[in-house]
């Protein structure tokens, strides 16, 4: 609890940022799928404003659809204006290393647009946006369809995954910089 003295300003900034909506941009990477979830965060009630995918033809040369989704992104950020874009942390399965470079080609396009739109860029560990939603940091998709599902009262889990995916992250940047 703030007392009133001459930090008011400032303890009156955190009660701001603390119950105040942010709205969050997560991305879910992909060169074929990306998916994306905007929100409204508030921590008492996150509020879903919209949520999809932009989907990449797979036979297109990987620099035509990395083009392709730098549109798509940029009007994205100019329809939904988010304070916040949140993308999960690149990390690479060591049996499948192509996987994550080609991973890290989309998330570039991502985090480049976000700053050229000077949007703040929050990154996580996939883990931890499983254990922030599910609990279980191992949590399996399926589990994330259905807790994101459950979150909103959805009538059926978003299809594809990386929808819920999308909104996972930009659940976990609201329940962490609401922690700040």
């Amino acid at each position: 609890m703030c007392s009133w003295t001459p930090s008011t300003a400032s303890c009156l900034r955190a009660f701001v940022v603390k119950y105040s909506s942010m709205r969050i941009l997560g991305i879910d990477p992909g060169l074929q799928i990306t998916g994306y979830g905007v929100i409204d965060y508030q921590p008492a009630k996150p509020i879903l404003i919209d949520a999809g995918i932009i989907r990449l033809k797979q036979k297109t040369p990987i620099s035509e659809r990395l083009i392709e989704l730098e549109s798509e992104l940029d009007d994205l950020f100019a329809e939904h204006k988010p304070e916040i874009c949140a993308v999960e942390q690149l990390y690479s399965n060591y049996t499948h290393p192509r996987t994550a470079i080609l991973m890290a080609h989309a998330r570039g396009v991502i985090l480049l647009v976000a700053a050229r739109n000077k949007i703040r860029i929050e990154e996580f560990a996939a883990n931890r946006i499983k254990q922030s939603l599910t609990g279980h940091g191992h949590a399996g998709k399926a589990q994330m369809q259905r807790a994101i599902q459950h979150q909103w009262k959805l009538a059926k889990p978003p299809e594809p995954p990386d929808v819920a995916d999308a909104l996972a992250v930009a659940l976990c940047a609201g329940q962490a910089l609401s922690r700040r």
